[in-house]
């Protein structure tokens, strides 16, 4: 089965999304392999600044992590992409014993499963395909393991709802189990002309990463976007601490996904992606109700992104 195979779990979703008053499609959509790559570029751009600040902070700070997990870990990571900051995980803990990457694309969770176990021979790598937001089960271990290590790095919990999110992190918790540890990137920014120009880059990459999710629902659902009448649009919405991502509709225009048709008018959003920059009390009260004990937050000196270190009770 091809990613955009895997990727059409829900033309119900994407149908009903459509529907509703202010049209939204899921954010899967935007992870095919064309995405997933446009992405991986969206991170080295100038504009986009939470990459940059967390890979400082993982330099500063791995070794303190990796002291406080231990030898012979294993890493789950929700959402694995194409492993920079998993290698550097690994680089940094005491002879990890097993890593599990879950990724909705499969050409790129095959491709980092395969480097990562070339840098990594004693390493046994134990690849999930499959859309971490929906219920998943663990493989069994084939090595004995000390102690497990959930590793969710780059602002991705901001794509969650906070009751989503709350729901998703209590989840892994009780994959991970009683004593585990979380390692969570999370963003904090709220200043909206940064946010602006991280999520709408001067050099067009977040517009094309955007309108890639028109392109993949031809495809894949027979629709019918034509991709030159639809603009990416970034905006802050400070009464929710969110900034969006808009793919907005430059003319009146119908629209068709699997022979049925939506009206969309002219200057009309459809909301492709979303991302919370919770507060650090806010992020540590939804830890808390997940079952997350914080242990220690490690912080940028612009005092925009953390890593957020937390035990399970």
């Amino acid at each position: 089965m091809t990613d955009d195979g895997d990727l059409d779990q829900g033309t119900d979703d994407v149908r009903a999304g459509l529907r509703a008053p202010h049209k939204h499609l899921p954010c899967r959509l935007l992870y095919d392999a064309r995405g997933a790559a446009l992405f991986e570029q969206i991170c080295t751009v100038d504009d986009y600044y939470l990459t940059r600040s967390e890979l400082a902070l993982f330099d500063q700070h791995l070794p303190a992590i990796a002291a406080a997990v231990g030898p012979r870990a294993r890493a789950i990571e929700p959402g694995s992409g194409a492993g920079r900051k998993t290698r550097m995980l690994l680089t940094a803990l005491e002879r990890p014993a097993c890593y599990v990457p879950i990724d909705v694309s499969r050409e790129q969770l095959e491709d980092t499963a395969r480097a990562l176990h070339a840098a990594f021979p004693e390493l046994d790598v134990q690849p999930i395909h499959g859309d971490y937001t929906r219920p998943i089960e663990l493989p069994r271990a084939r090595v004995a393991f000390a102690r497990t290590l959930v590793f969710f790095p780059g602002s991705t919990v901001g794509n969650f709802e906070p009751a989503e999110a709350r729901a998703f992190l209590a989840r892994f918790g009780e994959l991970a189990g009683s004593g585990a540890l979380l390692l969570l990137g999370a963003d904090a920014n709220a200043e909206p002309a940064s946010l602006l120009r991280a999520y709408d880059d001067a050099e067009g990459v977040t517009a094309a990463f955007d309108l890639n999710v028109l392109a993949h629902l031809n495809r894949t659902h027979a629709a019918t976007f034509d991709l030159g009448a639809f603009a990416h649009r970034a905006t802050w919405d400070a009464a929710r601490s969110r900034i969006e991502m808009h793919l907005v509709s430059q003319r009146r225009q119908t629209v068709h996904v699997r022979g049925e048709a939506f009206e969309l008018e002219c200057d009309e959003p459809i909301v492709t992606e979303h991302c919370y920059k919770h507060r650090p009390e806010v992020l540590a009260a939804l830890l808390a109700e997940a079952g997350w004990g914080v242990e220690h937050v490690f912080v940028d000196p612009d005092q925009r992104m953390r890593l957020w270190l937390a035990v399970r009770a």
